[in-house]
Order: C-alpha cells, then sequence, then structure tokens
C-alpha cells in the first residue's frame, strides 16, 4: 500500500513539502488541505500588488512560465490532491486520522494519514481596542485582502490611510500607498523605532527619514487607543498623542503562529505557542512534521529557539520535510534570519542581531558604523553605503550585520556575504580579510565589508575612539553652549563652506596638514573630528594620538551619516 501523506496548509511550505515528496516517492498519496480558495502564492508579493507593480493578482499564483497553481495544476502537474475551501479541525494521533470540514457544502469527513505535515503559518494580530471591527480596517496577509485594499484604492474611496505597525509588512504597505498612488499615509509604531529588532536605532532613523523624505509620517512609540468611525467604516485613529484621518486602517501589528491544531494534538510547543521541531523539521510525534511561521527552530547566533516568519525559510524547510517523508535524511540545522526592504529612495537589509538584540541576549556587544561607496570612487556611477556590524566584544565574534542603500543589489551582495558566516562564530579578523569580489563597476578594492570588520579591529584594540552619529548630534545641537572643538579633516575645498558658514565654531584643518597644525588644536577641551565617512578623522585621530593629543573622538559615518539622520549642519 502506498504511503499516505496529509499536509494542512498551502501557501508556502506545504506545497513545496507535498512536490518534493512526489518527486521523491511517486506512489505516495498526498493531499493538500486549505481552508482558502487559493493557494501557492507568493505573500511577500502582496504589498506590490497593491502598489500596481504587479499588474495582477493571477502573477502571484502562477509558475515562472504562468501557469496558476490552482487545485487543478497540483492535481495535473504535481500529482497532488488539493483540497481548497476545506479546513482541518482535528487531529487523532493514535487512530493517525486528520477530521476535515468542507466550508462551502458543510461536510464533515475523515482523511487517514501514515505522515501529517503541519503548514499552518500564521495569523495578523487584531488590536484590541474599541472601533478595532470598523470596515476599512484590515489586515494585507492575503490575495482577497490585497484585492479588497487595491479595489478601495482604485475607485478612489481611500484619501488618507494609516498603518499600524513599522515592521516589513507595514513599511511596505505604506511605500504603497504612498509612492504609487500618492495616498498621505502615516505610519503609527508602538516601539521606539520602526523595523524594531531589525535596525538599530540609528539605521531606524535613517529609514524613517527616508519615509518621511517622500511624504510617509512615521509616529514612533505611540500607541494606538481607539478607531473612530461614521456609517460603520472607520474615518479615524485615535493614538496616545494625536488622532490621524484615515479612510483605511492596514493593520500590520506583528503575527501568531496558528498552532492551535498542534496543541489541541498535544504536540510539543514552546512557551510561546510554537511547534518545536527537531533538526529534520519532525514535531514531538515522530510521523507528523511542521514547518515555516509555526514552529521554532534554532537561532544559529545565539544557539537558543529562534522564530523566523519569512516565505524563504518555509520553502527551504518545505525541501527538508518532502525529502524526509520520503525516507531521506535532510536536516534543517537553523537560521540566522537574514531580511531585506525596499523603502523609497533607500533600501534596507541586514542577518543576526542588532546591538539591541545582542545586549538583551546577554553579549557584551558593540557595533560599528561605516560608510563607504559601493564601487570603485572612480567609477562614474556609484551609492553610498552605511553599514553596522555588531560585534562581540571579548571573543570579537560577529553578532550581525545590517545596512542601507539606494542601489539594493549593492546591499543585499555584502549582507549575503557575511549572513552565511554568522553560524560559524567568524571573528573580526576574518571579515577583515573577507575575500569578496573587486571590479570597479561592482565594488571597491578594500570592500565595504572589509572595512567593517577593520573599524571593528580598531576600536577594539583601542586605535579608534568614535562617536556616534546621535553624539554628534547633540554636541552639535548644543555648540553654543559647550567648548568642543570641531574639527573637519576633509580637504580644504569641501570643508571651506561649513568653516565660513560658521566661524570660530567648524575648523578646516585637513588631515595630511595637521602635523604642521598643531597649535591649532587645542588640548584643554573636547576635539571632534569629523570627515565625509569616517576615514579621514581616524586618520587624523592617529596622527593626534602619535601626537600626544588623546582627547579626540571620530564620528561613526562622518557627514554621510549625518546626511542620512538628517542632522542638520
Amino acid at each position: 500500500m502506498s504511503m499516505r501523506v496529509v499536509v494542512i496548509g498551502a501557501v508556502a511550505l506545504g506545497p513545496k513539502a507535498a512536490s518534493r515528496c512526489k518527486r521523491l516517492a511517486p506512489d505516495a498519496a498526498i493531499v493538500l488541505v486549505d481552508q482558502a480558495e487559493r493557494i501557492s502564492y507568493g505573500g511577500c508579493g502582496i504589498p506590490y500588488y497593491v502598489s500596481g507593480e504587479v499588474d495582477r493578482l493571477e502573477e502571484l499564483l502562477a509558475t515562472p512560465y504562468g501557469t496558476v497553481r490552482d487545485a487543478g495544476f497540483f492535481r495535473t502537474h504535481k500529482g497532488v490532491i488539493a483540497l481548497t475551501r476545506t479546513r482541518a479541525t482535528a487531529i487523532d494521533r493514535t487512530a493517525k486520522t486528520v477530521t476535515i470540514e468542507n466550508l462551502s457544502s458543510g461536510e464533515i469527513s475523515i482523511l487517514p494519514y501514515d505522515k501529517l505535515v503541519l503548514a499552518t503559518g500564521s495569523s495578523p494580530n487584531r488590536i484590541p481596542v474599541p472601533g478595532v471591527e470598523l470596515a476599512g480596517i484590515r489586515p494585507v496577509t492575503t490575495p482577497e485582502d490585497a484585492e479588497a485594499v487595491r479595489k478601495d484604492v482604485e475607485d478612489g474611496r481611500v484619501a488618507n490611510a494609516v498603518v499600524i505597525g513599522g515592521g516589513f509588512i507595514g513599511l511596505e504597505m505604506a511605500v504603497a500607498l504612498g509612492d504609487m498612488w500618492g495616498i498621505p499615509t502615516s505610519v503609527v509604531e508602538l516601539t521606539d523605532h520602526i523595523l524594531p529588532g531589525f535596525l538599530s536605532p540609528t539605521l531606524a532613523r535613517m529609514a524613517a527619514k527616508d519615509l518621511r523624505d517622500n511624504g510617509v509620517k512615521v509616529y514612533a512609540p505611540e500607541k494606538v487607543t481607539r478607531f473612530e468611525g461614521a456609517g460603520g467604516r472607520v474615518t479615524a485613529v485615535v493614538t496616545d498623542k494625536r488622532t490621524l484621518p484615515a479612510d483605511l486602517v492596514v493593520m500590520a501589528a506583528g503575527i501568531r503562529p496558528n498552532s492551535e491544531l498542534a496543541e489541541s494534538a498535544g504536540l510539543a510547543l514552546t512557551e510561546h505557542g510554537l511547534i518545536i521541531v527537531d533538526e529534520h523539521m519532525r514535531t514531538s510525534d515522530p510521523d507528523i512534521y511542521a514547518g515555516g511561521d509555526c514552529v521554532s527552530v534554532p537561532n544559529l547566533v545565539t544557539g537558543k529557539p529562534g522564530w523566523f516568519p519569512l516565505g524563504s525559510m518555509a520553502n527551504r524547510q518545505g525541501r527538508v520535510i518532502g525529502t524526509n517523508l520520503a525516507g531521506g535524511d535532510a536536516v534543517f540545522a537553523g537560521a540566522v534570519g537574514a531580511w531585506g526592504i525596499k523603502l523609497f529612495g533607500q533600501n534596507c537589509a541586514g542577518a543576526g542581531l542588532t546591538i539591541e538584540t545582542a545586549l538583551r541576549e546577554g553579549f557584551d556587544a558593540g557595533n560599528v558604523h561605516v560608510e563607504q561607496i559601493d564601487r570603485a570612487h572612480f567609477y562614474s556611477e556609484k551609492n553610498m553605503i552605511a553599514l553596522e556590524m555588531v560585534v562581540d566584544k571579548p571573543s570579537r565574534r560577529v553578532l550581525g550585520i545590517q545596512g542601507m542603500c539606494a542601489d539594493g543589489g549593492s546591499l543585499t551582495a555584502r549582507i549575503d556575504a557575511v549572513a552565511p558566516l554568522l553560524s560559524r562564530r567568524v571573528t573580526t579578523d576574518d571579515i577583515s580579510t573577507l575575500e569578496v569580489l573587486y571590479s570597479p563597476p561592482f565594488a571597491a578594492a578594500m570592500d565595504i565589508v572589509n572595512v567593517a570588520g577593520n573599524v571593528a579591529e580598531n576600536i577594539l584594540e583601542g586605535r579608534l575612539k568614535p562617536m556616534t552619529q546621535e553624539e554628534f548630534e547633540k554636541l552639535w545641537e548644543e555648540r553654543d553652549k559647550n567648548e568642543v572643538f570641531f574639527m573637519d579633516a576633509r580637504v580644504e575645498r569641501d570643508a571651506a563652506p561649513l568653516a565660513e558658514k560658521y566661524p570660530g565654531l567648524w575648523h578646516s584643518i585637513p588631515q595630511d596638514q595637521i602635523a604642521g597644525r598643531l597649535k591649532e588644536i587645542p588640548t584643554d577641551r573636547p576635539v571632534v573630528l569629523i570627515c565625509n565617512t569616517g576615514l579621514r578623522s581616524f586618520e587624523a585621530q592617529m596622527v593626534l594620538a602619535a601626537a600626544g593629543r588623546t582627547n579626540t573622538r571620530s564620528v561613526f559615518g562622518g557627514l554621510s551619516g549625518a546626511r542620512r539622520l538628517g542632522v542638520e549642519i
């Protein structure tokens, strides 16, 4: 008798596991169960359908060669039976059956299984405040959600939009509404900054500036207290600080795992409701596998249980599960959580821990911020990259990397170079000497990844005494109240405009002239060294240190970083 496999959930992991298993075990009888009509779609593309960058919704449900992945497709092309509009309501592990309900007819039936896969995914949180039931307040996580929002926008029913939550979905939707449709849009984030847990406060502030520069208002930290409406439809979002007009509210305040079936079946869960699986993606029942948004897998940086609700993760885990269903021995070791997001003029990406998460996890961590062009300085086309690297100080182990750049390809190339190494406990020495591609149209001879490692080493060994952008901003704002000496180490033609604008405050002393102009640099007060990116200010610090001057700090990221933050100089 052929092996019977039931897969509950047919968005990302489920179809991948089913198709992989069928390829390796053609005799297996596989049934996909999903309560939705549309299955096997690219959920991460939904904001781009709302924006109009993806013209037809069917493109998110189609193969690269244009065939829509519906029940007929899986039956004909994959040999898998897909039961849509069907909900799994119970698992009997003793009898090895799944109870299902046809949502169209109400018919209840039983599916026997030899192996079961839980690909139940996650659901968006709905904040419990008055008015949340009003029409016009919705998540945008399914094709149906996307259709409804885009229709409202196309029909001119949305004059103002508010996005609740500054994570990936929230920001992508804000860009979709603000950029492509020109709708006044606001983002309300409960925590101190957008992309919490993914960007440092500094980079998050730079990302927020990109949004604000393009018309999207960002309010953080701010708490929604209620929704107001008229005629049953939302008209305003009320926070603890303001009232925002809204015809559309996108609910993007995080997600929760759909693990109710697993819990009722007695499978082991974490305290946060995630299904516990081993490296083979097996649950506490060896005949039941699980993966995707509903499971916990190891965080390969911390070594602790982690949660990585990403479509790419679900697809890779689905392949592992499909292999093992067919008798294989595939392993999914865990993840470091590589991610990326497109904003307006800037793109953000990262992997591993931020400085905040590293400190919270108990590491004695620090981070470096470097700015450098993404290609050879003499190449005509180039962009500035901002890159941060998080390091455990005692061991010099690299814990994470995040960055920002107008060119998404340039940025993700750097993140992708480091992300696979984070699980291998690489150090700053390894990053300093990491071999990365060099060609003037693509990178500098000393790439910014190597520079980040070098800067971290210089700090750890006491050569570089840095100043954060926030520290510099505060000193500059209070320049009339303090005795700080601001010294610009750039060449005179670059420094002159600021020296002329702020006589007696901004001092132009190029790095190569320091030795002959030591008398101009005070010894009795702090000296803040700045250049365009931080390289020449570090070199200036070395020259001054050799002359016995230790009252200096070099600004991370220089004026390039200050411009990204919106510091007015």
